[in-house]
């Protein structure tokens, strides 16, 4: 260990046996809750351990101040997070749903009537259509601006085009979704 985190363990050390009970109530005072501000004081010790920052000595412990706006964040932090994870009810996968053969195979028919009806605009006037809208929807990694630039035309007329598949794809292939 070099001399930085030694004295950074001894600070550590003193801020526990100085100032440990006022940061407890501090986190107290936050949360009103005993064992959040526990936590919140174990994060702040092991935050201070881990960085090692000189920046943050002040006498022979550290920064009190920082270590209220610490604990202050943290706590703020745990609220936003705390939010964002909401509980879901016991009932919400109770039923499970049979798996339907039918419904697989006909989004499985009018997959293969798109794919044929690409094939049939490859014949007609919107061959351009069929082959952007093929090269768009079928590799992964091809955005608009890709595709455009890969092939060397503008992006509105791939979209043109792409629309102008797509349009004649939702006239001729019923829809197993409905």
């Amino acid at each position: 260990m070099n001399k930085v985190h030694l004295e950074n363990n001894i600070r550590l050390d003193t801020l526990y046996r100085q100032s440990h009970n006022w940061l407890l109530a501090v986190s107290y005072n936050f949360c009103k809750d005993k064992e959040v501000s526990d936590e919140l004081v174990g994060t702040l010790y092991l935050y201070l351990a881990e960085k090692c920052n000189p920046a943050l000595w002040y006498l022979n412990s550290f920064n009190l101040m920082y270590c209220h706006s610490f604990l202050k964040s943290r706590f703020l932090n745990k609220i936003k997070a705390d939010k964002r994870n909401v509980q879901l009810p016991n009932e919400w996968d109770s039923t499970d749903v049979e798996y339907n053969v039918e419904d697989d195979e006909k989004f499985e028919r009018a997959y293969g009537e798109v794919l044929d009806e690409f094939k049939r605009m490859e014949r007609t006037k919107l061959w351009p259509a069929s082959k952007l809208a093929q090269l768009y929807y079928y590799d992964e990694k091809v955005t608009l601006d890709k595709l455009s630039e890969k092939i060397g035309i503008c992006k509105s007329t791939s979209f043109t085009q792409i629309k102008k598949a797509k349009l004649h794809i939702r006239e001729t292939v019923k829809s197993p979704f409905k």
